[in-house]
């Protein structure tokens, strides 16, 4: 749709311009015959001062329409800018949903005819998206970037303006390509640069400072889209979170086997009974309130343990075991919450056998850096084709749902350089790695931060954590409540 509009608006401003042409063509057309009608008055012995007055008129009007029409600059310039912000609305109408290959065809198709160029092309970082021009049929949608400039304009992120095929590092001979001269805009979303848009010529006397205004305002105007959609992904995947947060806040099977396995302690050992309906109470408080952005890498261990705790007494020390270490200078680190708990989670709903013990590991660990997170498992594991399709699956036990969210968080959080990797065996168990970059830059100066700080916030936190403990008071007796209904049942 965008481009039949982009279609339309095109001819419009090109009938624009053919009237505005046939306009300019009719007033000399006229001013030229009452031109010839003066001269051959003026020729004649007694030439007739009606038709010489006429003529005169006439001819003057005409060159004042021509010279008017010729040289009105707002109307140049109206129907230059009518033609663009048409071609703008409908790039964007195409980038809807950000720059995938379709997307990026159609916005070459759209761009070339505007331009001075024989191809357009648009790229990611490794290749080419959409190509539309000479040579269209050899430049498919997903071809590795061939072009030298094409790298070197990512890896600097500045405009290059290339003016011999030897400069554009085309992988043919030069002699035997059309394309003689490049412009390759860098785009630039956020600190990064995602791609390029790229407008090939015949020769460099084409790119006149026209083109290279064309070439630079695009590339904005498609960064700045594609930053758009970047938002509003981050915008869809956090209320998707909130959902799943809120699912898992109200698990109807989770709340029922906590409240019976805490309801078969009150006989037999009161104490623990107690002990876990306060955990109870701060984990779901927990729950609630870690809705924010980021939390300390220290909190989200500390909600892990506490959901493990009710799992253990469930199944029993037998069944389950959980191995946690992280380096001190780590526990400051800000991470997105439910970052480990939903692998945890995994973990025991999916890899406990059925038979022994299942025993899960996290560790958090300095890498150059970089901070790795790695959970593991001893249980089942998985098939290798079930393990490299975890992020697309989408089973009725949410379990590649879980993974995803995961992997996308940490994506929005810490940047596209981050990474989950999944390696399983059936039998042996799994490990989930997640590399969070760039947030082991000082460690010393956490730890530091750590010691210096902690008597201060304890005094600090002393209210609010009294206000706390009096919250989970109320929650517990309403929670003993419930449990004691469940008992007596």
């Amino acid at each position: 749709m965008a481009k039949r509009e982009a279609e339309s608006a095109s001819a419009f401003s090109r009938g624009i311009g053919v009237s505005k042409f046939n306009l300019e063509m009719l007033g000399a057309t006229i001013a030229a015959i009452a031109a010839i009608t003066l001269v051959w008055t003026f020729s004649q012995p007694d030439f007739p001062v009606p038709v010489l007055v006429v003529s005169g008129a006439v001819f003057t009007v005409s060159v004042v329409v021509v010279i008017r029409l010729m040289m009105d600059p707002d109307s140049v310039r109206a129907l230059q800018s009518d033609a663009m912000l048409q071609l703008a609305s409908s790039m964007i109408d195409a980038m809807g949903e950000g720059l995938t290959a379709r997307a990026a065809q159609e916005v070459c198709e759209l761009l070339l005819p505007n331009t001075s160029a024989i191809a357009v092309a648009l790229t990611n970082r490794e290749s080419v998206l959409g190509y539309a021009g000479y040579q269209e049929a050899h430049n498919p949608a997903g071809i590795a970037i061939r072009t030298s400039a094409t790298h070197e304009a990512i890896r600097q992120g500045e405009t290059l303006v290339l003016l011999t095929p030897e400069e554009i590092g085309l992988p043919k001979p030069a002699d035997e390509s059309r394309i003689k001269a490049a412009i390759v805009e860098p785009l630039w979303v956020g600190n990064r640069v995602e791609g390029t848009l790229k407008f090939y010529y015949r020769n460099g006397n084409k790119i006149t400072e026209t083109q290279r205004s064309i070439a630079h305002g695009f590339a904005q105007l498609l960064a700045t889209q594609m930053a758009a959609v970047e938002m509003e992904t981050q915008r869809k995947l956090a209320t998707a979170m909130e959902l799943k947060m809120l699912q898992t806040q109200i698990n109807p099977h989770f709340l029922f086997n906590t409240i019976n396995t805490i309801a078969s302690f009150i006989r037999t050992d009161p104490m623990k009974a107690r002990t876990l309906l306060r955990e109870f109470a701060v984990f779901y408080r927990r729950t609630l309130e870690d809705s924010t952005e980021r939390i300390s890498l220290a909190r989200e261990l500390d909600q892990v343990q506490r959901y493990f705790n009710f799992e253990l007494a469930r199944f029993g020390e037998a069944r389950l075991a959980l191995e946690v270490r992280a380096s001190p200078a780590l526990q400051s680190m800000m991470v997105p919450p439910f970052l480990v708990q939903p692998l945890v989670e995994n973990a025991i709903k999916h890899a406990m056998p059925s038979e022994g013990r299942l025993t899960i590991s996290i560790q958090a660990e300095a890498d150059g850096d970089d901070v790795v997170i790695v959970v593991g498992d001893d249980g089942v594991g998985m098939s290798e084709e079930t393990c490299a399709n975890i992020t697309q699956v989408e089973s009725s036990t949410g379990l590649g749902i879980a993974v995803k969210n995961v992997h996308d968080r940490m994506v929005g959080f810490f940047g596209p350089d981050a990474q989950m990797v999944y390696t399983s065996e059936l039998g042996a168990g799994t490990q989930v790695t997640l590399r969070c970059p760039g947030c082991a830059k000082a460690p010393a100066a956490a730890v530091a931060a750590l010691g210096e700080t902690a008597a201060r916030e304890a005094d600090e936190a002393a209210p609010e954590a009294a206000q706390e403990a009096a919250r989970n008071e109320a929650t517990v007796a309403e929670l003993a409540e419930l449990v004691a209904q469940v008992s007596e049942g």
